[in-house]
């Protein structure tokens, strides 16, 4: 009987990890790209890149608490299953991955407004589908089993997906070597990648299965005098949620790790080919170290399950800030020249973030368990704690590329775009390179030190068990 729910859960595991290769082929090469594209590409202005991420910051303000609150309220229990989120929004999701790849001037636009409305529609859509269909995955994550173990095991096979999801990157970086010869071969794995990426979702809405499910929609107490979520207003639920240290503390760091994620991927490849180059190091090793930052995160959090399993999330994440806090020092001792330094800090700086972020759904199913007990709520409410947590840090996904473009751009970094790639030490060069490496080692300081900070008022250190299964009534 044991090894029969065993395989059950395994059968589960990879039906939700189905959604997570998916969101990861197509999010590793949208987070990758876009900055590049649309600066050295489409050759979009500041003024309009910064409009547009502005008004990407007001979109996620609004999408992500509505979009929990909808999965959690009646209207989306009369649906009966968060699976279905993801199977009617995984055409919708495929489809707006793709709209950055192909440029408005080709349909007779023309000026640069039409580029920056281009890019506000590009991150809006691609943002509101994700929030759509990466809300519902996330808060199945805390309802697919009550159990740490098993929550532990579904990471597993997360970690797995995304692995093989960090393929289609590879493939895109080996046919997307310049800007302006491979522009159509990269559109075309695009295309491949949004295609494989709505079936891999249409299989997670068909056959993934939750332990709550809902079975009925009523306002009214149920036989243990608890009320219904249904019946709790939005502005009340929000400051239930916002009132819990747990839940504030945790937002307070993840929204610096959302920031220093998104730097880490916006800037990466940039970064790489200025300060190291494909011409410094033999090919081979260049290739390594774009290719390193995407599966070394994954064999990051494989290599630590069992510090998981005897010290907990929470004592993993804070190591890995300590980390943080010692790398940037020593590389900035070590100096701009030092070609191996930078080598190898560029694969830990990109792959311990990412790494430490695959965590952070241990940590949120922790609060989801403490919310439902503290508040004795008949069912959990999943979606809106994760909502509520996006609606906080989702505005690090624009605040870090408009700093570090605007930081880029004083110092000449479009210029250089303009000129031959002459490796020359010409003075606008050389501040452009003196700054990048600031920022290089700086950021991930500075962010490490508030994470430490912040991390220590952190009260669930160890999880607390997660609520029976059988007191859980819809």
């Amino acid at each position: 009987m044991q090894t029969m729910q065993n395989m059950e859960l395994n059968k589960n595991a990879l039906a939700y990890s189905a959604t997570t290769l998916a969101a990861t082929m197509m999010n590793s090469i949208f987070q990758f790209y876009y900055v590049k594209i649309f600066l050295n590409v489409y050759r979009i202005s500041n003024y309009w890149f910064n409009v547009a991420q502005v008004v990407f910051l007001i979109w996620n303000a609004i999408n992500d608490p509505l979009f929990g609150y909808f999965q959690d309220s009646s209207t989306w229990v009369v649906l009966r299953k968060r699976r279905l989120a993801i199977l009617y929004g995984a055409p919708f999701f495929a489809i707006s991955f793709l709209t950055p790849w192909f440029p408005w001037t080709w349909f007779g636009f023309s000026g640069d407004w039409v580029v920056g409305l281009h890019l506000m529609t590009s991150l809006c859509l691609y943002d509101g589908m994700f929030t759509f269909v990466l809300l519902a995955q996330c808060a199945l994550f805390a309802e697919i089993s009550t159990q740490q173990d098993e929550r532990q095991r579904t990471l597993k096979y997360v970690q797995v997906a995304a692995i093989i999801g960090s393929v289609a990157l590879l493939v895109s970086t080996n046919v997307y070597k310049n800007e302006q010869s491979n522009f159509q071969s990269f559109q075309a794995v695009c295309i491949i990648v949004a295609f494989l990426s709505w079936l891999l979702m249409r299989y997670t809405g068909m056959n993934v299965q939750v332990a709550v499910e809902a079975c009925n929609t009523n306002n009214t107490p149920n036989q243990d005098g608890k009320m219904s979520k249904d019946s709790i207003p939005l502005l009340t639920l929000l400051k239930q949620i916002l009132s819990q240290r747990s839940f504030v503390c945790f937002v307070a760091m993840n929204f610096f790790q959302v920031f220093h994620v998104t730097f880490c991927s916006n800037f990466f490849l940039i970064f790489a080919e200025n300060l190291i180059g494909p011409d410094v190091i033999p090919a081979i090793l260049y290739s390594l170290l774009t290719g390193s930052v995407f599966l070394l995160p994954r064999l990051l959090v494989l290599l630590t399950s069992p510090l998981l399993a005897r010290f907990g999330s929470y004592k993993v994440i804070l190591w890995s800030f300590y980390i943080k806090v010692s790398l940037p020092v020593f590389v900035f001792l070590a100096g701009r020249n030092n070609i191996w330094v930078l080598y190898f800090f560029l694969i830990i700086d990109n792959s311990l973030p990412d790494a430490t972020f695959s965590l952070f759904n241990l940590s949120v199913s922790d609060i989801i368990d403490h919310d439902m007990e503290k508040y004795q709520r008949n069912a959990p409410v999943s979606s809106m704690i994760f909502g509520t947590n996006a609606l906080f840090t989702k505005p690090a996904q624009s605040l870090a590329p408009m700093m570090v473009v605007y930081i880029l751009s004083w110092y000449g970094y479009k210029d250089t775009q303009d000129m031959n790639k002459d490796k020359g030490t010409s003075g606008t060069q050389s501040e452009l390179l003196d700054a990048m490496f600031f920022l290089l080692c700086l950021i991930p300081l500075v962010i490490a030190v508030v994470q430490l900070v912040v991390w220590t008022f952190y009260p669930l250190k160890r999880p607390t068990k997660a609520p029976d299964i059988s007191k859980i009534v819809a």
